[in-house]
């Protein structure tokens, strides 16, 4: 009889090729999918050519997204894209995304249907993690660790521990899936779950739509944690349905599995979240934060540039206007979630509230382009980090928060909830 085991247990011993697995345990396993972007890839290229590879393990399952310094910022990005582009040729790879088709990778696959249930991914990428919310193991590599799996199609893992965390009760008003998962941060700590799983679950995130998935999941590595994971469900293969150009599997945790501990939360103790700099760890409520005015509100990114994300923005914006001392800055995750927004009148309801609407990009994220901030600025924005100089100038400050947050502080000036409205 094998051990009982836990979801990402279950999808590594099946990658393995193995009965069962337990923590502390070295493996080797096959991959599902390689992923990297335009500062990740050429690196992991220049390693596969170094290494004597010569064709890629399946050329449908190695996937390039050029999305953080693009559209290209200069000729040093524009030069790092067009390596990707001639190695994606040459290679004759099925999922390479110029602009124009391109989203923020972790946006994009989940919508494209390349990244399913059950899968085993590696990406050369911390927020890799994201794809947990469709009941995958999906975890950041570096860029050498990815050459290999690009050639060889399985890289090695050590089994990491499962913390199970659950949410129940009633959520507050404002409050929504980066509020959760800050909250989550703020009580345990950058470190708190540092080589280990987030298992997720409850009745809150068992009603979450799929969106408000992604976003906790995508920031279970600003936990430390090796990957985050929502068991699938009845929405998940909705979401899937028509969606995944590969079979799935759902697995499920056994009624014994092992966790090294467990976590509970009543949301009803939970208010919209603000992280404070330098570290995502640094919450406080709403009610705690005081006066505190910015120059920026950034919403988007591979964290919340979804379309509910904008919906929500929209809807606060509307009949509004962005505080004249505040730039609002918007970029949707995908060109698809663009256009809905686009047909839904979000886009604009920002506009004309004097946001501008960026095409998909990373680029304010991680102070590449497209909304620097200055010495001695402060943003609100939607993103997942906010260490020092990570938007801009190292006496910059970044200021975490949900899309009703982030869109209600770009009208007041200062950071608020959507009540001070």
């Amino acid at each position: 009889m094998t051990r009982p085991m836990n979801i990402a247990e279950k999808i590594l011993a099946a990658h393995a090729g193995l009965d069962e697995v337990k923590p502390g345990q070295l493996i080797t396993a096959k991959l599902d999918i390689t992923l990297a972007n335009d500062i990740t890839g050429p690196v992991a290229v220049r390693e596969f050519k170094k290494i004597g590879a010569q064709k890629v393990f399946d050329k449908t399952r190695c996937v390039f997204v050029p999305d953080h310094f693009v559209p290209n910022k200069d000729i040093k990005s524009a030069e790092q894209v067009k390596m990707l582009r001639e190695f994606a040729k040459e290679q004759e790879l099925t999922n390479f995304f110029e602009v124009g088709r391109m989203g923020i990778e972790h946006a994009l696959l989940p919508e494209k249907g390349i990244v399913t249930a059950g899968d085993l991914i590696i990406g050369a990428d911390s927020h890799t993690c994201t794809y947990g919310a469709l009941g995958a193991f999906a975890t950041g590599v570096g860029s050498t660790d990815l050459a290999c799996g690009m050639a060889s199609g399985e890289t090695w893992f050590k089994v990491p521990e499962t913390i199970k965390v659950e949410f129940n009760g009633k959520l507050n008003k404002w409050v929504s899936a980066k509020d959760l998962v800050l909250h989550l941060i703020g009580d345990i700590g950058v470190d708190g779950a540092l080589y280990q799983v987030l298992e997720v679950g409850g009745n809150v995130i068992k009603e979450m739509d799929m969106d408000g998935r992604f976003t906790f999941c995508n920031m279970a590595i600003e936990a430390g944690a090796k990957t985050g994971i929502i068991a699938a469900d009845e929405k998940t293969e909705e979401y899937l349905k028509g969606r995944s150009i590969r079979p799935y599997k759902i697995y499920t945790s056994d009624e014994d599995a092992e966790y090294v501990r467990t976590i509970k939360y009543d949301v009803a103790d939970i208010e919209p979240t603000v992280a404070f700099p330098h570290l995502p760890e640094n919450t406080k409520p709403i009610s705690q934060v005081g006066e505190i005015e910015i120059n920026q509100s950034v919403i988007g990114s591979c964290t919340n540039g979804r379309l509910s994300d904008l919906k929500i923005a929209a809807e606060i914006l509307e009949g509004r206007k962005v505080n004249d001392n505040v730039r609002l800055i918007v970029f949707p995750g995908t060109q698809q979630i663009y256009l809905e927004a686009i047909e839904k009148g979000y886009v604009q309801t920002i506009v004309k509230a004097g946001g501008a609407v960026s095409t998909p990009t990373c680029g304010p994220c991680l102070g590449g382009h497209a909304g620097i901030l200055a010495a001695g600025e402060r943003a609100i924005s939607t993103t997942n980090r906010n260490f020092v100089g990570r938007m801009g100038h190292v006496d910059s400050e970044v200021y975490l928060a949900s899309p009703a947050v982030a869109a209600a502080s770009a009208i007041l000036g200062k950071i608020a909830s959507p009540d001070k409205l």
